[in-house]
């Protein structure tokens, strides 16, 4: 079978690597892809906004499945011309795919299927916005309600931070991202990522993640696409484990159905765990960057037919299997990163890294310019191990990272820091 994967990112390379290893892939291509997912896939000069192109090449080509990395084409529709012209897509639809581009629409989601989440409200007007903040007090968080990539949430810690973030929103700092928000009290606990393939009536577990979001150590700074990140969550007990999926997974997606929008596809499910168990922070329609890194490698089965199954509605008798052992990324990022990365630093010494027992480099934002390798975006690369626990894990990763030469770069040195001090 031949596979079109789009994306660029560090998801999308460990997706390919992932499918690469599957005994059913024909031909696997990547549009537009990057220099490391190059080296396991033909790359494609398309456009996933030119939806006609992408269906033209994949009649081109025998595809028998797209898979869609980012969120992006997935809220733009993507899906829908691919399925009408006869082409199988892991993804959700446009409207199913609004659980990630609008979190108004999944908090009145959450509300009417009894889904636990932080209490909210949405606003078109700053003055409204701000007044229900005063009556409800800091800290509270503020979020843009349409896709702001990874940015579009302040947890303020006081009423003047929030009417800031509010300002801020509404006066265009993420476009028609900001043009609703929603203001929702704040939610204690431990968060962890949860990820569940869906096929529109049922949906089966899949992992657990838990990531970095702060540029520093120490969890500080602002708040980036995410810094570092291991598998499986600790907190995800066997018990915690079935409470989402009971309580959260399992009433979104006949939600979904009720509403005519059944889910395909993966379901990404942010959360916080506290003292009275699980509630949703917020949904994604895809699988998660860097969680995708630490996930794969503990699958202990073929990912095409999964995705293939959740992509033609049915998963019945699909099954994960996961490895026992830990996995741990770290993000080496370009400096400057968030706020203003530094472009063109040389890479150097990938080769001396990947050969590290149990380690995967993947490229996030690099290319090539002639023979040299250069940073070309925030996050650049991900170095990820496989461990006995996530100790060994993140022993291993550090040490690969410190073979790679790339004095344009930061990365964090405490990923892993709250798994590890819970042991």
């Amino acid at each position: 079978m031949n596979v079109l994967l789009i994306g660029s990112g560090g998801r999308e390379h460990a997706l390919a690597l992932a499918l690469r290893a599957s005994p059913l892939l024909g031909e696997l291509h990547a549009a537009p892809g990057n220099p490391g997912i190059a080296q396991v896939a033909r790359l494609a000069a398309l456009d996933a906004a030119d939806h006609a192109a992408v269906i033209a090449f994949c009649k081109a080509h025998d595809i028998g499945l797209v898979v869609v990395g980012p969120e992006a084409p997935l809220v733009a529709g993507l899906t829908d011309d691919l399925a009408a012209a006869g082409v199988p897509v892991f993804g959700p639809s446009k409207i199913a795919a609004q659980l990630e581009g609008s979190k108004g629409y999944t908090k009145d989601l959450c509300r009417d299927c009894a889904i636990p989440t932080a209490d909210y409200e949405r606003f078109r007007d700053a003055s409204a916005a701000k007044a229900y903040a005063r009556g409800r007090g800091a800290p509270i968080v503020v979020k843009a309600d349409g896709l702001a990539a990874g940015k579009g949430v302040v947890v303020a810690q006081t009423l003047a931070e929030a009417e800031a973030a509010i300002d801020m929103m509404f006066g265009g700092a993420f476009g028609a991202a900001g043009a609703e928000v929603v203001v929702e009290d704040v939610l204690e606990g431990e968060e962890a990522s949860f990820f569940a393939l869906c096929d529109g009536e049922r949906a089966i577990p899949f992992a657990s993640a838990q990531d970095h979001k702060r540029v520093g150590e120490g969890d500080t700074g602002p708040n980036t696409g995410g810094m570092g990140a291991y598998s499986p969550a600790p907190v995800m007990s066997e018990e915690i484990v079935a409470r989402v999926m009971r309580e959260i997974v399992e009433p979104a997606i006949a939600g979904m159905k009720a509403r005519g929008a059944p889910y395909r596809g993966v379901l990404f499910v942010g959360l916080m765990i506290g003292a009275q168990g699980p509630k949703l922070i917020e949904f994604n329609a895809r699988f998660g960057d860097p969680e995708t890194q630490v996930m794969l490698p503990r699958l202990d089965v073929d990912l095409l037919p999964l995705l293939l199954a959740s992509a033609k509605g049915d998963l019945r008798g699909a099954q994960v299997r996961l490895k026992p052992q830990a996995a741990l990324t770290v993000v080496y990022a370009a400096k400057g990163y968030p706020d203003a990365p530094e472009k063109g630093g040389v890479i150097g010494n990938l080769a001396a890294a990947a050969a590290q027992p149990g380690v995967v480099v993947t490229h996030a934002g690099t290319k090539r310019e002639g023979e040299a390798l250069v940073a070309h975006g925030g996050r650049v690369l991900n170095v990820t191990a496989l461990g006995e626990d996530v100790a060994d894990a993140q022993a291993k990763a550090y040490a690969a990272l410190g073979l790679i030469e790339f004095p344009g770069g930061f990365y964090r040195r405490d990923i892993g820091w709250r798994a590890i001090a819970r042991k």
